[in-house]
């Protein structure tokens, strides 16, 4: 198996192809072309079908859970992790083994391993969530017809799930724990790297469901790594009401060209920082340093700067100095190079790469149009700032850029779900429909009307 992420050059190339308009490359065995994807044996096909169905008979249990019952599994959820920690670590230990021995990179491998700080974030997310207030059943948008019939706008869950995901097992605890409180049943299909922490992680929550009265088919682990199943699972819409794939292009592209079901994509960060004319260097130092630096594997890692021709020379010096000096390689236009000697000739790939790595595109521009033309052209519709003291440009910036996340003067790292208010995410939706950037439990709901009367007839 390759790496659970296209590299960065590989990434670059293939959405420098994509905009001009050319075939994409042939992606890695993890991420088959549609016109080449595997077909499922008969018993693999019938196994994904009774997971489905399972899954959707369960799903009318948890659409009724109460919020009592589903904090009491996200808790024991809790304890049983707890319990089980040395031999889920031994699980992950295995996975991550193996990635190294199969030549995944090294911050894809940092993805893949449940170090002590993800563990524990991990197991806060389910206490976290737990202390989020529940939407199902929550009335909103309440009205009062001229004959009196009242209505109003009912939170009910989706039904089933569909998570198909990479690298990250935490990503099966918080996708498991958001699904059920939103009173859905969900189906885990992480990466073939993650299949043996996947499944140890899965096996607690299963049985903390069955510990507390809820279905166990509520949270299913698929438990084969054969890609088929992924090509099941996406012609189930009988049982499956929405599938969301969070991972590399190859995957997202496949997701959406084969699933018969409704998609809510969680794709690439290609995420930028846009200096403007009258931007504090201090500041500018600071942002774009915590931006880049904080967690680079991460979605929203800085990956493009920006930057204003009329504050170029006064902020860029500083600003690159700063990164180069932690490890970063500054890939810039001629502008760039010429302000910093150390950078290298930018590609127009570069610009739309996700570098998940210590690799800064940066350009200069002559205008915030210009600004916001380059974020339309090459980005992923993920989390743009710009930095800036003028009103009107941090107003203009807000209004024009259309990406899910869109910031004045602070880190891109804000676009996550804890930071919003959210607690633990499902991913970060770059599909503007239903849901948009990060998404948490409300994302997980949808609403249908409710008409309250006392014998009104239509006539």
């Amino acid at each position: 198996m390759t790496s659970p992420k296209h590299s960065a050059s590989e990434k670059a190339s293939e959405k420098a192809r994509k905009k001009a308009g050319e075939q994409p490359s042939t992606p890695s065995p993890d991420r088959p072309r549609t016109s080449v994807a595997p077909t499922a044996s008969p018993a693999l096909a019938d196994e994904m079908r009774a997971l489905a169905r399972a899954a959707r008979a369960a799903s009318e249990r948890t659409g009724e859970l109460s919020t009592r019952e589903k904090d009491a599994w996200l808790l024991r959820c809790v304890e049983r992790l707890e319990a089980a920690r040395e031999s889920i670590l031994e699980a992950n230990a295995k996975d991550v083994a193996s990635a190294a021995e199969k030549g995944v990179e090294a911050p894809l491998r940092g993805r893949l391993a449940l170090s002590p700080g993800k563990w524990n974030d991990m197991l806060q997310g389910l206490r976290d969530v737990a202390a989020l207030p529940d939407p199902v059943g929550r009335i909103t948008d309440h009205s009062v017809r001229p004959n009196g019939l009242r209505v109003g706008r009912m939170a009910i869950p989706l039904g089933v799930i569909a998570m198909i995901y990479e690298s990250r097992p935490n990503v099966t605890v918080d996708a498991a724990a958001l699904c059920l409180k939103a009173g859905n049943a969900v189906i885990l299909r992480g990466g073939s790297e993650a299949i043996h922490s996947n499944l140890a992680l899965g096996a607690e929550l299963r049985a903390a469901a069955r510990e507390t009265g809820i279905p166990e088919a509520a949270i299913t682990i698929v438990p084969t790594v054969d890609r088929a199943a992924i090509d099941v699972l996406l012609g189930l819409s009988d049982c499956i009401d929405l599938v969301i794939p969070r991972g590399g292009p190859g995957l997202i592209r496949k997701v959406r060209a084969e699933s018969t079901i409704p998609v809510i994509a969680h794709d690439a960060g290609v995420c930028h920082v846009f200096i403007d004319e009258s931007a504090d260097v201090e500041m500018a130092v600071a942002i774009v340093h915590e931006s880049k630096i904080r967690q680079m594997a991460v979605c929203n890692g800085l990956e493009t700067l920006l930057c204003h021709r009329g504050a170029a020379k006064r902020v860029l010096p500083r600003v690159l100095s700063d990164l180069a000096a932690a490890g970063v390689e500054i890939r810039g236009c001629e502008a760039t190079r010429a302000l910093f000697p150390g950078a290298t000739a930018a590609s127009e790939a570069d610009y739309a790469a996700e570098f998940l790595a210590p690799i800064l595109a940066v350009r200069v521009v002559d205008s915030l149009d210009q600004a916001i033309e380059h974020v339309r052209r090459f980005g992923s519709s993920h989390t743009e700032v710009i930095l800036t003291n003028d009103y009107a440009s941090s107003q203009a910036w807000l209004r024009r850029v259309a990406s899910s996340t869109v910031g004045v003067n602070c880190s891109t790292g804000f676009s996550d779900g804890f930071q919003l208010g959210l607690g633990a995410e499902i991913g970060i939706s770059t599909t503007k429909l239903h849901a948009y950037g990060p998404m948490g439990l409300e994302g997980l709901t949808t609403r249908k009307f409710v008409l309250m009367g006392d014998g009104q007839l239509r006539g």
